[in-house]
């Protein structure tokens, strides 16, 4: 075993058996399921829909695109073909606070989809009134929160999260920048052409 997997197996052991308490059970919990914690997702939607308008499907669109092109590398791809067995199954010692199936552990989806979704949202809203500042902080802490509740849980060691919250991060910005350079260098150069053809 390498020092690298060693230290991921101890970072495991000591947020899964040592760093707990009952309540930090229930939020995990909480922020691991998917059908409880996606309310979060529906709010921010909401928030979206609120503060830009008639521009809320582009951000919707991009941050939804962000998650699927995350979730196809993480779980498309990384885990079939690395097929590291999750801690939970390859332990003797570990809190499963959640049924488990036993697919394979790297890298986490859950941390790779909330993590584009987070990162595409704060590109959007970083810069906007404090109200939008502080909504994008908002996600990038639920993100991560999420992520950390799948080491907490005991499904996942911490290597797969960092890995899938990389993952997660550099889909939203690639994705952003081809939507960007898409806009900047086919539909505002049609529009202006439309313009000056209308103009003339």
């Amino acid at each position: 075993m390498s020092p690298i997997e060693k230290a991921d197996i101890w970072l495991f052991q000591l947020i899964n058996l040592r760093l707990v308490h009952p309540a930090a059970d229930d939020l995990m919990v909480f922020l691991t399921k998917g059908n409880l914690s996606n309310h979060i997702f529906l709010l921010a939607i909401l928030f979206i829909l609120i503060r830009k308008g008639k521009n809320a499907l582009p951000v919707i669109l991009l941050a939804l695109a962000a998650v699927g092109i995350a979730d196809y590398i993480a779980s498309g791809i990384l885990k079939p073909l690395v097929q590291r067995v999750r801690p939970c199954f390859a332990l003797d010692h570990c809190r499963l606070l959640v049924v488990q199936s036993r697919s394979f552990s790297f890298a986490s989806s859950h941390a790779a989809n909330a993590a584009a979704a987070a990162s595409m949202l704060w590109i959007f809203f970083r810069r906007g009134p404090l109200v939008e500042r502080l909504f994008a902080l908002l996600m990038i802490v639920c993100a991560f929160l999420i992520a950390c509740s799948r080491v907490y849980v005991g499904v996942h060691y911490p290597g797969d999260i960092l890995a899938g919250m990389l993952i997660g991060i550099m889909s939203a910005l690639l994705l952003y920048w081809i939507f960007s350079w898409l806009f900047k260098n086919i539909v505002q150069r049609e529009i202006m052409s439309n313009k000056r053809n209308h103009d003339d």
